[in-house]
């Protein structure tokens, strides 16, 4: 288990220094806040989340995974296969309940109200990336540890799903600047930094479409794709347009934004 720990942090902390590295040598947009503020409320957070994880869900997805395994429970123990098909449909089948997962949060106004910190931020960058609510971690670490004890899925299957999705939530929260031909075509597979911007956008029927955090297939195939936003990338606005004037979110603040801030006019479908 240490070792799984030391390849998860390192993972996370090479993608971290990296997409923060190209955020200073080719950014998107110009960033509106103190940099110095989020970074340190966005980090805090992150490092209380993995407290709480831990403390709530011992050995956490992982653990389950390998006694789901143990005791043949689960649909993928139940069939016989190469272990790579497993590994693949595993990863593949944690990435379409996290699509799904993500769209609840923002139709259920419960769930939205703890959602809705992670789109309060006032900029969008690599830190973004782990800006969630303690609560929202809880719910969705619950979700994914009852996911794979109904799949079946291999601890080491949950490894690699759990790097990939820390990387592409890093990657693709960032404000980077990359060729226009290079991100159209990397958005047939993934979801990279422009596509998943709109998500951020102060306009509610474009914060209810890119909900996909990995590969940008879901979007596509269940109609909530957005391909760029109405204002386009540098003059959209990111956050919530309910909010207000621009606030300094430390730690206190985002913990205790859910119970103070109202709801607006985003946790519901857009009308078409």
């Amino acid at each position: 288990m240490e070792s799984v720990d030391l390849i998860r942090i390192g993972s996370y902390l090479s993608i971290l220094g990296v997409m923060g590295t190209w955020e200073l040598l080719a950014p998107r947009r110009k960033l509106t806040a103190s940099k110095l503020c989020r970074w340190g409320g966005n980090l805090t957070i992150v490092l209380l989340n993995t407290v709480v994880a831990r403390l709530l869900f011992m050995g956490g997805a992982v653990a389950t995974g390998a006694m789901a395994q143990d005791r043949n429970w689960g649909l993928l123990n139940w069939v016989e296969g190469p272990t790579w098909l497993e590994l693949a449909l595993a990863i593949i089948a944690l990435d379409f309940i996290i699509y799904w997962q993500h769209q609840v949060f923002h139709y259920v106004p419960l769930l939205w109200r703890f959602h809705m910190m992670h789109h309060s931020d006032l900029d969008l960058d690599v830190s973004s990336g782990v800006r969630f609510h303690p609560v929202e971690i809880v719910v969705s670490t619950a979700v994914k540890v009852l996911s794979v004890l109904l799949l079946g899925v291999a601890p080491l299957a949950i490894v690699i799903f759990e790097i990939v999705l820390n990387g592409t939530a890093l990657f693709n929260h960032s404000n980077v600047r990359m060729p226009v031909a290079l991100d159209r075509m990397l958005r047939w597979v993934i979801v990279t930094p422009d596509m998943h911007r709109v998500h951020h956008s102060t306009n509610v029927q474009e914060t209810n479409s890119n909900f996909g955090f990995n590969v940008s297939w879901w979007d596509r195939l269940f109609g909530t794709y957005c391909p760029q936003p109405a204002l386009g990338q540098t003059g959209m606005n990111i956050g919530l347009e309910h909010l207000g004037p621009p606030v300094c979110l430390n730690l206190f603040m985002m913990l205790r934004f859910p119970f103070v801030a109202q709801l607006g006019r985003y946790a519901r479908r857009p009308q078409s």
